[in-house]
């Protein structure tokens, strides 16, 4: 074991397996067991621990944990004074934030947060809810939910505060949104103390480096292909590239070699008409990590 260790803390739950396979990408194979919350890395100098997102920020904030990954939702519930590193674009279901939304039922006479002075809301964001309601100048009465928030209106709650990434849920449960609450995305936050420290500091953002670079280069991919020198404006007005791309000579000063990072999506599109415009040996390949 190395004499100095980072302390990270994983998101256990819905975000754990795609926080596991997002390192994996990055390079750090992470194994989880059933039977312990201390998964292993191979890095000897992380130590990880497997925490509800909903608690993250928390410990991070009081210097438990160095580091972890949780929502930014839970680091305004929780208060907790604690260095951002970077905003992670992914959650358990898609790369899109999720929204924490006010709900009630499609039959509800509610319209506006407005209409809900004097009446009882459920939610697992307690804080959140309550300063957004004194935003509004709206008193009501706020109350913990333990899970199931969904099914509680119309008989124990007028109304609830759930979070959504595709609403399907809400939906299922006949509630319809009268206001977004918040939205949030991953971020990856460090203790400040432990970000003072420059070795702690180095380690923290290289990592982020790795796991930025993952999430930059998905939906990407690279092409290459070899073009006339007279046909390479052609080629260049056709490509809808990442960034500028780059020309290379080839041992037959008539022809160059061009490569670019493109979409995905436009490739089936690009591909014919880089071709008829002079295009030879056109190759796609997998991107797995640009760093800018």
């Amino acid at each position: 074991m190395s004499e100095k260790v980072l302390k990270l803390g994983i998101p256990a739950g819905s975000l754990q397996d795609a926080t596991g396979e997002l390192f994996r990408r990055a390079g750090y194979k992470i194994k989880f067991s059933s039977r312990s919350y201390y998964p292993s890395i191979d890095d000897e100098e992380i130590e990880c621990l497997l925490i509800r997102a909903q608690e993250m920020a928390r410990y991070v904030d009081q210097g438990i944990l160095d580091a972890g990954i949780t929502g930014y939702d839970w680091v305004l519930e929780t208060e907790a004074d604690v260095v951002e590193i970077c905003e992670l674009m992914f959650s358990k279901v898609s790369r899109r934030p999720v929204r924490w939304v006010l709900c009630v039922p499609n039959d509800s006479p509610v319209q506006t947060v407005k209409d809900l002075e004097g009446k009882r809301i459920a939610t697992e964001t307690v804080g959140l809810t309550t300063r957004y309601l004194e935003k509004h100048g709206v008193t009501a009465k706020v109350e913990f939910s333990w899970g199931a928030t969904e099914v509680k209106p119309p008989r124990l709650v007028d109304a609830i505060v759930e979070v959504t990434e595709t609403g399907n849920s809400l939906r299922a449960n006949n509630l319809r949104i009268v206001d977004e609450v918040l939205q949030s995305t991953t971020r990856f936050i460090a203790n400040k103390e432990a970000y003072a420290d420059p070795w702690k500091k180095q380690k923290l953002d290289n990592i982020a480096l790795m796991l930025q670079s993952c999430l930059a280069a998905e939906g990407k991919v690279g092409l290459m292909m070899n073009v006339r020198r007279d046909d390479l404006q052609g080629i260049l007005d056709e490509l809808p590239a990442l960034q500028t791309p780059t020309v290379s000579s080839l041992s037959d000063a008539d022809w160059v070699s061009v490569t670019t990072i493109v979409d995905e999506s436009v490739v089936r599109s690009a591909i014919p008409r880089l071709k008829e415009a002079g295009a030879r040996g056109i190759v796609e390949y997998a991107i797995s990590k640009i760093i800018d």
